[in-house]
């Protein structure tokens, strides 16, 4: 009875360690987003920067959701458990329907992570689509290697964050109806990385792009491909048609893919002649600094100073392959 009493006696004590413990466990909330509304069924919650910091907790890329008389369907469910719930609580400011399904555009962290959150406000069951190869490397050690890489980043800001890998594959050409809304699957080779699924929307003429182009940042192309990424903006274009752009990070545009495409191809054109013209990384670097092209967006490129020398060199050694 006394180590009852005594126990009992500790209760808010033990409250308090509890308390704490989860705090520990768990990184803080995220800070609300209200959504801005795209076009009739699309909404975007929008993340201004581009790059994970302690600051932003990891909010670097857009959540996107689409209203179906069926209910709330996500694209790119954000960087954590934490960005996850913010952005269901700002889907309920807009409707009460559930969410009935998420897409993942590709398998980088910043994308997917918040499927957490998702899964487990409305049940294990719930689909999440993304292509094959997405799904084989979020379940991989990829996957468990993004979680540890944003809570580094983001100073443990999205510690708690468990990894919930798509469970449902879709391929390219297929579309899958929800409620009163078309949602067409494009996949059209590397770009971004070897699997970049784009969602179309198809009544509002919406087709959210991932991360193959971006409007304020210089995007990652360590998995990528320069060459396949113009390729992919054709067949994409050829496609879909007149579309509204929107990507992963940065403001949504019915000029994306030309705008980003342009800057683009400042970095690759240059590198492709240097080789072309038996010249050195360097001298392709200098090209590339001075074409028109890159310098109109070397002031409001996130990022630009700290990875265009890698993304100029990445180019040089894909543009020694293609010319030989």
């Amino acid at each position: 009875m006394a180590t009852g009493v005594g126990a009992l006696g500790m209760w808010p004590e033990m409250q308090l360690l509890a308390a704490d413990l989860k705090d520990f466990l768990l990184g803080p909330p995220m800070k609300d987003i209200p959504a801005t509304q795209i076009s009739k069924h699309v909404w975007l919650i929008y993340s201004p920067d581009g790059f994970p910091t302690p600051e932003n907790r990891g909010m670097m890329s857009n959540v996107t959701f689409v209203v179906t008389s069926a209910g709330v369907v996500i694209i790119d469910s954000g960087s954590s458990l934490q960005i996850g719930q913010m952005a269901i609580r700002m889907i309920k400011k807009v409707t009460l329907l559930p969410v009935v399904a998420i897409f993942n555009t590709h398998f980088h962290g910043d994308h997917w992570l918040g499927n957490h959150a998702f899964v487990e406000a409305y049940g294990t069951q719930l689909p999440i689509y993304a292509l094959a190869k997405t799904q084989e490397t979020i379940k991989g050690m990829e996957g468990n290697a993004w979680r540890l890489l944003m809570e580094r980043w983001t100073n443990q800001s999205t510690a708690g964050t468990k990894v919930f890998a798509p469970n449902q594959v879709v391929t390219s050409g297929q579309e899958i109806k929800i409620g009163d809304v078309d949602f067409a699957m494009h996949h059209y080779g590397r770009a971004h990385t070897d699997a970049d699924l784009c969602i179309q929307v198809v009544q509002d003429q919406v087709t959210c792009v991932g991360d193959i182009a971006m409007t304020n940042r210089i995007a990652n192309m360590d998995d990528g491909s320069y060459a396949g990424t113009f390729k992919y903006y054709k067949e994409l274009s050829q496609r879909t048609g007149k579309q509204m752009w929107l990507p992963g990070h940065g403001r949504p545009a019915n000029d994306l893919l030309e705008t980003y495409g342009d800057f683009l191809a400042g970095i690759w054109e240059p590198c492709l002649q240097a080789v072309k013209d038996g010249r050195s990384e360097a001298e392709a670097k200098q090209m590339v600094l001075t074409d028109p092209r890159v310098k109109k967006r070397a002031t409001d490129m996130q990022g630009f100073e700290g990875n265009i020398g890698k993304y100029t060199s990445l180019a040089y050694l894909e543009a020694e392959k293609e010319a030989f």
